[in-house]
């Protein structure tokens, strides 16, 4: 029995836990941990607690004293995985793998600034124009530059997860025309410049060209029998599709080459003029990786794990074919 233990996953780690799961030589028991007692994944886990609201290296003496407690074998960190990443070899001394790539990949990538500066100028690899800024003046400044180039301008905070800082600038509505349709992701110059001027000085933000074409998230794992990657084309709708477009796969390879990743990611891209540019590494599984997988026949929660044991799996992909593929919500009782 291989014991395994996920930290305050968000809820769609359910089917990443039931793939996981799915081995044919040994039973792998899952320990779950949230901070909200009552999320979801407690149902696909054999054991289920709660986490305490500690962080630093608070949090990394509650998970330690928590692998010896449970006796983990293998632990599938999300929350605080910089730092655990940084502290992965006071896991292994007490006998944890963790299924986290190294510290210098993550601290890079934590910071989409850090991570664009990383790949600027490698080979074959684009990223979109930017500028970092920190005050209202830097913004605005940065606004007036971009927008003399390009047609429309997004920002996001430099260390976000999920995007749920981005914003698209938009002026061509009036206040009135924006209560008749569903805002989202948009704000006009005049909103977002106030509401920055509101702090002398925040954390670094992000304005770069909005990219209008399709984005693409990519699934991926390297092994000893090569790269998985499996290319995920987004929609507004709940389907997407799996195309296994050449020019994709041989960038998301040499993302992966440069910075040595071993362990599950995900890598986002968008097109922009017929051009494909990077967004971010995730170097976790997203949220999306069951429907990678169900649409390649390939499991890679398993496959990764495996690999973290020292077991190469045996895996190939249907790649001749595009696939579309979509999902349901499933009512759960939780108590």
């Amino acid at each position: 029995m291989i014991r395994v233990w996920f930290n305050h996953w968000f809820s769609t780690a359910y089917g990443i836990i039931e793939l996981m799961k799915k081995d044919e030589e040994e039973t792998i028991y899952v320990i779950g941990t949230n901070v909200n007692r009552d999320s979801v994944i407690q149902k696909v886990c054999d054991e289920w607690y709660t986490e305490p609201k500690v962080t630093g290296e608070e949090y990394i003496d509650f998970c330690l004293s928590f692998c010896k407690e449970h006796e983990i074998n293998v632990f599938v960190p999300r929350r605080c995985m910089t730092e655990i990443s940084r502290n992965k070899g006071r896991f292994e001394e007490i006998g944890v793998k963790v299924l986290v790539d190294d510290y210098k990949a993550i601290s890079i990538l934590e910071s989409k600034g850090d991570t664009y500066n990383y790949f600027k100028g490698y080979e074959n690899i684009k990223i979109p124009d930017y500028r970092t800024v920190t005050t209202a003046c830097e913004f605005a400044q940065a606004y007036k530059e971009l927008s003399e180039e390009y047609e429309q301008i997004c920002v996001k905070f430099v260390r976000d997860e999920g995007a749920m800082s981005f914003r698209k600038i938009s002026n061509n509505l009036n206040a009135f025309e924006r209560l008749k349709i569903y805002q989202g992701t948009s704000i006009s110059y005049n909103d977002l410049y106030n509401a920055l001027s509101e702090r002398d000085k925040f954390d670094e933000l992000m304005v770069m060209p909005y990219l209008a074409g399709e984005e693409v998230s990519v699934d991926c794992l390297r092994t000893d029998s090569g790269t998985i990657a499996i290319p995920r084309i987004k929609s507004q709708m709940r389907h997407e599709r799996i195309v296994y477009d050449t020019n994709v796969i041989s960038m998301t390879a040499n993302v992966l080459h440069k910075l040595n990743l071993e362990y599950p990611c995900n890598v986002q891209f968008r097109y922009h003029n017929g051009e494909l540019y990077l967004l971010e590494v995730n170097t976790r599984m997203s949220g999306g990786l069951q429907m990678s997988c169900l649409a390649a026949g390939v499991n890679i929660p398993n496959i990764a794990l495996n690999k973290l044991l020292g077991k190469d799996i045996n895996w190939s992909i249907d790649d001749e074919s595009e696939k579309v593929v979509s999902f349901i919500e499933i009512p759960k009782i939780i108590r």
